[in-house]
């Protein structure tokens, strides 16, 4: 019998004394089964530490303790909110101006057409060249900075806004807001 076969024998011998021992700790069945399956992850992905001969019930004793009590610590930071409404009402509200600015582009960047968006969002924020982005589409270099421009102007007039410096200090939105008259083609 290989070294392999011998230490996977200990560990399948020891699961029902495991799936115990992590019953007291949790009283939860699920929760105890989940932690008898990481212990058998962390035991066999760290065999070489194991000596052959050692009591190998004590070894998977101690991951598995030592994994709980590192769940338990965790958990006490933790406080259960399925549905998200705890967590909304301890949401702050940014006072960023940046912030704030990226949510208004992000909305009205959601509200330009796809193909437009899409080609915008290839050049200005991916920064990819328009030739680039051209082929990405499958369509000429003109229509795509045609659809850049055509979705600049748009976005602009959505955030009431008359020229890209105007928006924000983050170079990658003044890039996508970036308003250059020379990108006029066709769509």
């Amino acid at each position: 019998m290989t070294a392999n076969a011998q230490f996977s024998t200990l560990l399948l011998a020891a699961l029902p004394e495991l799936r115990a021992f992590a019953l007291s700790l949790t009283r939860d069945g699920p929760r105890a089964d989940d932690l008898v399956q990481e212990t058998i992850l962390r035991a066999w992905s760290h065999a070489d530490q194991f000596e052959a001969g050692s009591n190998v019930r004590a070894w998977l004793f101690t991951i598995l303790r030592h994994l709980f009590y590192t769940e338990q610590r965790r958990r006490r930071r933790e406080v259960d909110d399925p549905d998200g409404k705890r967590a909304a009402g301890l949401m702050i509200r940014p006072e960023q101006q940046s912030h704030l600015e990226f949510e208004d582009f992000r909305h009205a960047l959601g509200r330009l057409p796809p193909l437009h968006r899409e080609a915008l969002i290839l050049v200005g924020a991916q920064g990819a060249s328009y030739e680039e982005a051209a082929r990405v589409c499958g369509v000429a270099v003109g229509t795509i900075k045609s659809r850049v421009n055509r979705a600049r102007t748009h976005l602009m007039a959505l955030l009431q806004i008359e020229a890209g410096y105007e928006f924000g200090p983050d170079d990658i939105l003044k890039a996508v807001i970036g308003h250059d008259r020379t990108d006029a083609g066709n769509d």
